[in-house]
């Protein structure tokens, strides 16, 4: 039983270890690098490294060389085990009012090991409530709409209707 014990001890400590000392800045940089070859560029303010988490301020998103959006705060947490991203106030440009809803004022993207091929995302914003996935082995995500307002309007015609509701569907 002390084996058990001492085993489960050092278990703990040594995930709390990795999670203290993980170099989130670098792997932050590491993903900027890979999204760049495919023409995503982000720029923050500031970065501020807490204990589990990393927070991205003013942060401006281009896609090949075009503002695509601005976003307030994005706060990447993990436990290993399991990883959230939250995103507040992400404006889009003006021209891609026609294609998505101007502003989501919280969005919650989370990840776990227990699923690892599903990203559950939540979002409020000018459109209301959302929540959805995406599949990541079949490459799918489905966006369900509720508590709508008129501002879905603009994007009616990218949405299909079933018994729950609106909904947007892709694969990528």
């Amino acid at each position: 039983m002390q084996v058990v014990k001492n085993s489960f001890i050092a278990l703990l400590v040594f995930w709390f270890a990795v999670l203290l000392f993980m170099p989130k800045q670098e792997l932050y940089y590491a993903l900027e690098k890979n999204l760049a070859t495919q023409g995503i560029e982000i720029n923050e303010k500031e970065i501020d490294e807490g204990l589990f988490s990393l927070n991205l301020m003013q942060v401006s998103i281009f896609y090949k060389g075009i503002n695509v959006a601005t976003v307030e705060k994005i706060n990447i947490f993990t436990l290993l085990f399991t990883s959230n991203i939250n995103v507040k106030s992400l404006v889009l440009d003006e021209s891609l009012k026609s294609f998505a809803p101007e502003k989501i004022e919280i969005a919650n993207i989370t990840h776990s090991i227990f699923s690892p091929s599903s990203v559950n995302i939540t979002a409020t914003g000018s459109f209301g409530e959302s929540e959805g996935m995406v599949d990541l082995t079949n490459r799918q995500m489905r966006l369900d709409f509720t508590n709508t307002t008129k501002e879905l309007d603009r994007i009616r015609t990218h949405l299909q209707k079933d018994e729950k509701g609106l909904y947007y569907e892709t694969s990528f």
